[in-house]
């Protein structure tokens, strides 16, 4: 999976749910490759599409995003 098409399915998918989603939620939804997210691939997610993670409960994340790709 290169990284266009990861950005286009996460994007996609967090705009269908605007609550947002944790890594795992995301990662069985989309049947995504990888155990834990690219570090890189996700600073780039948070420039390009405007990806916020913000604590839920324990040590999950909530992965949302705020605006439009910009690229």
């Amino acid at each position: 999976m290169s990284y266009v098409e990861f950005k286009m399915a996460i994007h996609r998918e967090l705009r269908r749910r605007p609550e947002g989603l944790t890594w795992i939620q995301l990662r069985q939804r989309l049947d995504l490759p990888y155990d834990r997210p690219c570090q890189t691939w996700t600073n780039r997610l948070e420039q390009e599409i405007g990806l916020s993670r913000k604590k839920k409960s324990g040590r999950a994340l909530l992965w949302r995003v705020s605006g439009r790709p910009s690229k």
